[in-house]
């Protein structure tokens, strides 16, 4: 109780923070022009998103951070608020972030503006970012194992572990960067995916962990103040980059890795969504399986209005978190 007590603290701690300084951070990215550029081929409704400040990932990124700092200053007075384990998600958050913040520079500024970073560079940049997390993970937290749902032992990875991690890691990153493409979608799926695994790690006794996906949680709700439609201002590949791969790396620490696809299943399907169009177009020589990929576009295209995706893909995701609560703790 006292657990769950504090935990919710930190959770209204990080929302106030988040919500504080969100104005100012809006209006600083306004004063330097830092505006969202619109693909040409999406739907009509996204023009009027043009010239809307991006990199909002910030915005949860700094007061996480900054309530880390605080947490673990704490502990030198012998409160032992945060562990170890919290570190390397927020690394995660921290390394992904950038890259995503860059990427998302270049797409304003930068020589490909519009297109922002290669794929290939921010592809490779990622794998050589998720092996070196996926190693201090196995090496200085000692995380290497998955548990089996109904099966109490957890079963070793042993040198299948980096792989598998480097592939959740790259795999989930990608698959929320894919998901951010409607008002509050994205924020809306992590904060429910965080909160899951926040349930999850406090009921397995990690609550270092639960306690850093909960003040993530309430960071994502005061963001969403500002994101939710109409958006005053977008998350960016600075967060969503950096979301998913925090997301891979909680999972794996708690070692509930089998239920992340459930737990994220509109990420997951956004992704498939994605590789499904493209392999078809490629395979049919122009043609397309879906009306636009990723799939939050294609029911734009059916005729769903923007709030009509973000609130029944929700709820769709709410519903994965509870199933794959209830499938991790049998």
């Amino acid at each position: 109780m006292k657990d769950s007590s504090l935990t919710l603290a930190l959770s209204i701690l990080g929302f106030m923070m988040t919500f504080i300084w969100g104005k100012p951070l809006i209006q600083l990215l306004h004063r330097f022009n830092i505006g969202k550029l619109v693909r040409i081929d999406g739907p009509d409704t996204h023009f009027a998103k043009i010239g809307t400040p991006t990199m909002g990932g910030v915005m949860f990124i700094i007061p996480t951070l900054l309530i880390t700092v605080l947490l673990n200053a704490a502990s030198l007075f012998g409160v032992q608020i945060i562990g170890q384990s919290f570190v390397l998600p927020m690394l995660t958050m921290i390394v992904f972030g950038l890259l995503g913040a860059i990427d998302d520079w270049e797409g304003i500024r930068g020589p490909r503006r519009g297109l922002g970073m290669r794929a290939r560079t921010k592809f490779i940049l990622q794998v050589i970012f998720a092996i070196v997390i996926a190693w201090m993970m196995q090496h200085f937290l000692g995380v290497s194992h998955f548990y089996w749902p109904a099966y109490s032992e957890p079963i070793d990875l042993g040198n299948f572990f980096i792989p598998i991690a480097v592939f959740l890691i790259v795999g989930m990153s990608n698959a929320v960067n894919l998901t951010d493409g409607l008002d509050g979608l994205a924020g809306l799926i992590a904060a429910t995916a965080f909160a899951g695994y926040g349930v999850l790690a406090l009921m397995v006794g990690q609550a270092y962990i639960g306690r850093f996906c909960f003040i993530l949680v309430g960071a994502l709700f005061g963001f969403l103040w500002f994101n939710v439609n109409p958006a005053e201002l977008f998350m960016g590949d600075c967060g969503s980059l950096s979301l998913g791969a925090t997301l891979a790396v909680v999972a794996l620490i708690t070692g509930h890795i089998l239920v992340l696809p459930i737990i994220a299943i509109i990420p997951v399907s956004e992704a498939v969504s994605d590789i499904i169009q493209v392999i078809y177009f490629k395979k049919t020589h122009g043609k397309r399986f879906f009306r636009m990929a990723p799939l939050h576009h294609h029911f734009e295209m059916l005729g769903w209005s923007e709030v009509q995706v973000v609130q029944r893909f929700w709820l769709i995701n709410l519903l994965g978190v509870l199933l794959g609560i209830a499938i991790a703790m049998i």
